[in-house]
């Protein structure tokens, strides 16, 4: 995993995706296909990866100590 390419995104919005949870942070892979549609791809409970509308998140700019703390307990994909 190369983690200067991980990023996080908050859910501000699950209509009608009732597996997303209001204000969670959730992981984001990088999707350059997906971004251009306006979708945002992000790791579930399930340790998958769904694409969801980029309108129900928010990106966050974490503190690289919070952040590496984050990665560091991260499954390993």
């Amino acid at each position: 995993m190369d983690n200067h390419l991980i990023k996080f995104a908050i859910c501000v919005d699950n209509d009608r995706c009732e597996d997303l949870e209001l204000l969670k942070l959730y992981q984001v892979l990088p999707d350059d296909m997906a971004a251009q549609r306006k979708f945002i791809r992000v790791i579930g409970e399930s340790r998958e990866d769904y694409l969801y509308p980029s309108k129900l998140f928010v990106l966050v700019k974490l503190p690289q100590a919070v952040e590496e703390k984050l990665i560091a307990v991260l499954p390993k994909t």
